[in-house]
């Protein structure tokens, strides 16, 4: 099986063999010249910037200062693959428009620009003089040694030749048994690089491209598909209530009617009677339909909002409901049927477990949250757990970031708070 990236090669017997080595040389190498190149940008930006900021043509170098991490980070997440064969992601997203100002805008107020940002002025101060300690250590000197006999038979004429500038060599023997010490430290020195460049490159990925900082990115992306999902299956109710009312019920209302005429004009006997049952049979299936209807979604939440729902929902209730909610306007609409639902849900349980004789639907909008509590007078003892249909609720109120809660002590009363973060709309009723 193929390493993945160079600390699981030096743990295989063929190391040195390999093209890791090379290829740890390789990425220390590039950190060296392109830390040295962005050392240089980031003065010349900010020095240029600082200079000529008075006079406002320096603030565009200011800025470009403050992207510089961009194309730094580009250039290490392909270097890391000379180390590690994993990509390392862009974490940086798409501008919502196209244009110069677009892409400012976005990259500006991103969390990565400024993490790329913390990272370049850490590999131009202190990194990439690091890469090339580690390369000078670990692969000039021992190489250097390892060619003593060839500078002293070629620039020490035979005679004499330097070793890493610190000794003199003046004997053939000597100069052997240093290029062997040379090529022992040069095969040390390959561990050493292997272990310098995958450090590097740990340290790289953990700075542009950490993996709690995308799973935080993949877990809000989820949390905004989820939201997107249950506007999406709204939108479907809405189109479904929409069709079985202008459709189905408008023919079945049509047929109703077509049957009481044929009713009054067929005299009395078997016929009428057949045409009165006939006539019966399609109410019953239009008042079925029509609650049907609602449930599925009520118009009457879609033309004004969720107070006269739930006053709608109060008035059908077997309890008697009182209810007090204040709304500055209209909410999100999403919100509104899940709070729609949830206080649906909470008045049927109150009518099939509690026993009360009266319930209250209370709330309120206020701090940039809906607030919502269903009361009741009943035995209490309910349990989200006990198949109610409250664990339900509370993973819907939660993919909307809501939450639920239940407080039921055995006795009553029974309480159940619901809360949205929204904020109202401008949505005409």
């Amino acid at each position: 099986m193929h390493a993945r990236n160079v600390w699981q090669a030096m743990s295989r017997p063929d190391f040195l063999l390999s093209p890791w080595p090379w290829r740890s040389v390789g990425y220390l190498v590039t950190g060296a010249m392109t830390g040295a190149a962005a050392l240089l940008a980031i003065v010349v930006l900010a020095v240029s910037g600082g200079a000529l900021a008075i006079v406002l043509v320096g603030l565009p170098l200011l800025v470009a200062a403050a992207l510089v991490g961009i194309p730094v980070a580009a250039v290490e997440r392909r270097r890391l693959r000379l180390v590690d064969r994993d990509p390392a992601p862009d974490q940086h997203t798409a501008p919502a428009a196209v244009g110069l100002r677009a892409w400012l805008t976005t990259r500006l107020k991103e969390r990565a620009t400024w993490r790329e940002l913390g990272y370049a002025l850490l590999f131009a101060g202190l990194l990439w003089p690091v890469d090339a300690l580690a390369v000078t250590v670990a692969l000039l000197f021992p190489l250097s040694m390892s060619v003593a006999p060839l500078l002293m038979a070629t620039v020490g004429e035979r005679r004499e030749t330097k070793v890493l500038k610190l000794w003199t060599i003046t004997t053939w023997p000597t100069a052997f048994g240093v290029a062997a010490l040379g090529l022992l430290l040069l095969g040390l020195g390959a561990y050493v690089l292997g272990v310098a460049a995958g450090a590097r490159a740990q340290l790289t990925r953990l700075l542009i491209a950490s993996p709690e900082s995308e799973l935080g990115e993949r877990l809000a992306e989820l949390t905004q598909s989820r939201v997107r999902l249950v506007g999406a299956f709204e939108a479907e109710r809405r189109r479904i209530e929409r069709d079985l009312h202008d459709g189905a019920q408008q023919r079945l209302v049509a047929l109703t009617m077509a049957l009481g005429l044929a009713r009054l004009d067929a005299p009395p006997g078997p016929l009428a009677d057949q045409l009165a049952i006939a006539q019966e049979e399609a109410g019953q299936a239009l008042a079925e339909l029509r609650e049907l209807i609602h449930g599925i979604h009520p118009k009457v939440l879609t033309d004004y909002g969720l107070p006269a729902a739930i006053d709608d929902v109060a008035d059908r209730s077997a309890v008697a409901v009182d209810v007090d909610l204040e709304l500055p306007g209209r909410l999100p609409q999403e919100v509104e049927s899940a709070a729609y639902f949830v206080i649906c849900e909470a008045l049927a349980n109150v009518a099939k477990h509690s026993g009360a004789s009266r319930a209250e639907v209370s709330g309120g909008h206020r701090d940039g949250r809906l607030f919502l509590r269903v009361r009741d007078d009943g035995r209490g003892g309910a349990d989200a757990a006990d198949g109610s249909g409250l664990a339900g609720l509370a993973d819907r109120v939660s993919v909307l970031d809501g939450r639920l809660s239940l407080s039921s002590p055995p006795g009553g009363p029974t309480l159940l708070d619901v809360e949205f973060p929204c904020e109202s709309t401008d949505r005409s009723a």
